[in-house]
């Protein structure tokens, strides 16, 4: 459908919201229905809206498409069928994926973008909640309260215990720089090895984590998913952890083998655990994973705070604007890398 009328010429902008357009606000993990504010784009773009069946039929008439729906496949199903492609690419999410899951995608001229920047702080300030959770037994207590039982427990002090956090890009950092405030020793690990960061000194390679695990009390992983950080957290891993060692994971689910962490919690090798992603979302009633002890489950929500569709849409307009105006376009992906690097970002 169109949203607006516009002079002919003008780019026409595709807007892939599964459900969305039908009316549905609470598809699991959608941003809730049409992405608002694009009212800015009145007049400078034809704006058309398609979900997964009608998405192969717009492909050729947009010039640019917003994957609003980014739990989607609908792009990597449409994009190798007949006709031209958009020239952008915009997904609402920081991981790019499913989107690099599209080899016909990845081997065109069309430049990818992602939301990279909007996310960092509050999955930062969600990590920092899991942890003091899980270092102060948060849910212990509610389990006595619903006793009504009063037993006293020591907990453990967050100050001075030492974090690994597995991601160097802007999650990752904003993760460090809150645990360090609350006194808590980062070494963050990124691809390749850096020093002199400003903030953490030194910045590890990917290929000392085996050497890095054994010493950490938390292990936090917020890496891009790519073919060398799939299944990276296996049974070899949690057991190089100390058994005091707690485990969040706000990545990806695919980052982890999920077996091999239920194992590792029943077997006690890893102190206790949180997930906020997983393999197959949304997670299964069936999943053995509800009831695993230890485990804190959430429906991959750290990123999501009030106002956070607001934003999204803010920076999509704010790069369309870039767009527009032919100058360069924030948050590139490097298709081959499968992120954005850091001379990419605003």
């Amino acid at each position: 459908m169109s949203e607006t009328t516009v002079p002919a010429g003008v780019p026409v902008l595709g807007v892939l919201g599964v459900l969305g357009v039908l009316g549905v606000l609470d598809a699991p993990g959608v941003p809730g229905g049409d992405p608002p504010n694009l009212e800015r784009l009145s007049g400078r773009a034809r704006v058309e809206y398609a979900d997964e069946d009608s998405l192969a039929d717009l492909l050729p008439a947009v010039d640019a498409l917003l994957v609003w729906d980014f739990t989607s496949d609908a792009v990597r199903r449409a994009w190798p069928g007949p006709g031209p492609r958009p020239g952008w690419v915009h997904t609402a999410s920081a991981g790019v994926d499913r989107l690099l899951s599209c080899p016909e995608l990845v081997g065109s001229e069309t430049v990818i973008t992602n939301a990279r920047g909007v996310f960092d702080q509050p999955i930062a300030e969600y990590v920092t909640g899991l942890v003091l959770a899980l270092a102060k037994d948060f849910h212990g207590s509610l389990e006595l309260q619903r006793q009504r039982r009063w037993r006293h427990r020591e907990t453990m002090r967050l100050a001075g215990t030492h974090a690994i956090v597995v991601g160097s890009g802007p999650i990752g950092r904003a993760i460090g720089r809150t645990l360090m405030a609350l006194g808590v020793r980062v070494e963050l690990v990124g691809r390749r090895e850096r020093s002199g960061d400003p903030e953490f000194g030194r910045i590890h390679s990917s290929g000392t984590l085996d050497a890095l695990l054994p010493r950490a009390d938390w292990v936090v992983c917020a890496a891009p998913l790519t073919e060398s950080t799939t299944g990276m957290f296996d049974a070899a891993a949690f057991a190089r952890m100390k058994p005091t060692a707690r485990f969040v994971n706000v990545g990806r689910g695919a980052h982890v083998v999920q077996e091999d962490l239920v194992e590792a919690l029943l077997s006690h090798r890893i102190a206790a655990a949180a997930l906020d992603v997983f393999a197959d979302e949304p997670l299964p009633p069936g999943s053995p994973l509800w009831d695993v002890p230890g485990l804190l489950v959430s429906p991959h929500m750290s990123g999501d705070t009030v106002g956070w569709r607001d934003d999204l849409a803010r920076q999509f307009c704010d790069n369309f604007d870039r767009w527009a105006a032919g100058e360069p376009l924030f948050n590139v992906v490097d298709k081959k890398l499968g992120y954005v690097p850091d001379r990419s970002a605003p």
